[in-house]
Parts: structure tokens; C-alpha cells; sequence
């Protein structure tokens, strides 16, 4: 079985930046990647999404990402991170979905081992770049199960057209609810539902990504469950959402439900809400079910991460296990975060490696 240095999990944006770093520094290693195909989360959206629509896309390194336009997004971005691949020899290899990582024992002491189905790597370092997409979360709430109508997540949306004459409530906060609904209130009708009051911002830049990206810093530096990216950075709506906001989409939001039953919602008054669909706008978790065998999380629920000296300011090496690099968790669940936690995940691996080889 061959002994690898490092092993990178996952070839979205983050794998592949870490794989890039990884080469540069000539760390023989090897992209495992559980999609059928290159493109990472991207290929799953839906079709409706243009690269107008997203926030944007970082450049991987060394190569500009595709601009914004009237395409949609679940075809450029897989088709640049496809040809970014191609042109730069990455050895991924797909699909492969691992299942379990665990610290090695007898002659494997030391290493990391890492099963997918028949398969098994034994490697000194990891780089987790797994992201969240194939964790969508959805809250639980009373007789949700009675509900007789269609419910989604985002993680399932098909666009707008199958939405046409029927009562929809989006729940969530977020970009994705803000988006659904500017999609879904010029063609029917359209209930908003939020835990809190959304947080409006004028305009959304590159600049206001990396202060969000460092606001979400502090928790994993304290061991805390990571918060997205995204519920630091406000709610700012374009132009494609402004119709929505004339039907007063944006204005009609309503407390959380209390309850589901099997035609609507129950209100907190007592009050009933007849609808059609549900659509959980409510995010997702960190896909990292399969390190649970290393006993990476702290006491606070969260996988604590620290800076490796030399490396930068990202953290990314797990405090409990420094063989491990996590990329996409918490901080670095943005494009922007991925591709610099990419780099600092690598040089974090180089500096292990030394470590671990120097003479005793």
C-alpha cells in the first residue's frame, strides 16, 4: 500500500487550491473526490443560478475565474475547475467518497488512514476540503411530518417553474432565501419566514467578504461551532431581486411558525397559514462526519483551529491533531477563505513534514 504525504479530501475550490500549493512545494499526495465529475458543489446547483446571481467566484490560483454573466453557473464553474485540472496535472481521483479517517496503529503509528469503501490510503497529513453541500440542514420543528405539501431544501431547489401557482413559505435568513424569493414573488405567491429581522447592507464587495471572513475567525480559534460566511456579511438586494422588492416580497416577513400541520403553518397567535410548499432556505453543516473517529472537536462542539507559524493568519491545522488541515471549515467556507486557506493548509503540511523528519 503506498504511503502518501499528504491526501487532499474533496476537489472543490479549496481542494484544488491545496493541491495546486501542495505541487508548487513538490508534496506528493493525491485529490480524492466523491462527484462524479469536476466542479465540486457547483454542479449540483440549480439551473436558474447565473454567474450574475452569485456573489463570485475567486480566482484559483494562478488563473482568473470566469466573469459574471447570463450563464449559469452549474456549467462555468465546473467547466473552469475542469479545465484548471486539466492544465495544471492535479492528481485527483473521482469518484471516490471516503468514510472514515482514523489515526493508524501497529506498523502504522503515526500515519493517517483513510477508507473509502474497498479502498484504503495511509498518508502523514490530511487537507479536508469537504465543504458543506451534502449537509443541508433543516430545523425541527412540531408536526412537520403531517405536512401534505412539497418540502425542499436548497440543497434540492429546481428553479422557478415548478413553484407556478402555488403558496410557497421560504424560511431562512440568508443569500438563498433572498434569491428564491426574488426569483419565486413575480410568479406566485410568496411568504417570507425568519428567525430574526434580516440585516439590509447598501452594496456587497470583495472587501466586505474578507472582513467577514475574519469576523468568522474567532470562533474557530476558540474551538466553537463555526457560523457561515455569509451570516456576517447582511443582505444586499440586485437588480434581479427588485421586482420582488415592488411586490413588497421583501416587507411581508413573518416571525418563525410554531408548528406545522398538514395543509399550512400555526403561528405563535394561534392564527393558521394555508400553504403549498415549504422551502428550507436554512443552510448547511460542515461535511466532516467522516474525521469523528479522530476526536478533533473541543469541548465547545467545534473542531478548534490554530495558525501554523509560517503559513499566514489562516488557521487551518486542527489544535487537536496537527497532521490535519481543514479547509472550507468555518472561516475559509467561501471562496475567497478556500483558496487562501488552500495555501496555508500546504505550507502548514511542508512544515510538518520537516518536523517530523528532522533528527530526534
Amino acid at each position: 500500500m503506498e504511503l502518501l504525504d499528504s491526501l487532499v479530501i474533496g476537489a472543490g475550490q479549496g481542494g484544488l487550491s491545496a493541491s495546486h500549493h501542495l505541487g508548487r512545494l513538490d508534496i506528493p499526495h493525491v485529490v480524492l473526490d466523491a462527484n462524479p465529475a469536476p466542479g465540486g458543489a457547483w454542479q449540483h446547483r440549480w439551473d436558474s443560478l447565473t454567474m450574475d446571481d452569485v456573489h463570485g467566484v475567486a480566482d484559483l490560483p494562478g488563473e482568473p475565474a470566469p466573469p459574471r454573466s447570463h450563464e449559469r453557473a452549474n456549467e462555468v464553474v465546473p467547466a473552469y475547475f475542469a479545465a484548471y485540472e486539466r492544465r495544471h496535472g492535479l492528481p485527483v481521483a473521482r469518484p471516490v467518497r471516503v468514510e472514515s479517517v482514523t489515526a493508524g496503529t501497529g506498523e502504522d503509528d503515526g500515519l493517517l488512514v483513510v477508507q473509502a469503501s474497498e479502498r484504503t490510503w495511509r498518508t502523514r497529513t490530511l487537507v479536508n476540503a469537504t465543504g458543506t453541500w451534502d449537509r443541508p440542514f433543516v430545523p425541527r420543528y412540531p408536526g412537520q411530518e403531517l405536512f401534505r405539501g412539497w418540502q425542499l431544501h436548497t440543497h434540492s431547489y429546481p428553479g422557478p417553474a415548478r413553484f407556478v401557482g402555488k403558496r410557497v413559505i421560504v424560511v431562512g435568513g440568508g443569500a438563498s432565501a433572498v434569491q428564491f424569493i426574488g426569483e419565486l414573488a413575480p410568479i406566485t405567491d410568496v411568504l417570507w419566514v425568519t428567525r430574526r429581522p434580516p440585516v439590509w447592507v447598501d452594496h456587497f464587495d470583495g472587501e466586505a467578504g474578507y472582513q467577514a471572513v475574519e469576523k468568522v475567525h474567532e470562533r474557530v480559534l476558540a474551538g466553537l461551532p463555526p457560523e457561515s460566511v455569509v451570516s456576517v456579511t447582511g443582505l444586499h438586494l440586485r437588480p434581479q431581486e427588485q421586482e420582488a422588492k415592488r411586490l413588497g416580497a421583501y416587507e411581508r416577513r413573518r416571525p418563525m411558525f410554531a408548528s406545522v400541520e398538514a395543509d399550512g403553518v400555526r403561528w405563535a397567535d394561534g392564527s393558521f397559514e394555508p400553504v403549498d410548499v415549504i422551502l428550507w432556505a436554512t443552510g448547511f453543516r460542515p461535511s466532516i462526519t467522516h474525521l469523528a473517529g479522530l476526536g478533533l472537536r473541543s469541548r465547545h462542539g467545534g473542531i478548534q483551529l490554530v495558525p501554523t507559524p509560517g503559513s499566514g493568519q489562516t488557521p487551518t491545522a486542527a489544535a487537536a491533531d496537527p497532521r490535519v488541515q481543514l479547509v472550507g471549515y468555518g472561516p475559509s467556507a467561501s471562496t475567497i477563505g478556500a483558496n487562501r486557506a488552500g495555501r496555508a493548509a500546504a505550507l502548514a503540511v511542508r512544515r510538518h513534514l520537516r518536523a517530523a523528519a528532522a533528527p530526534r
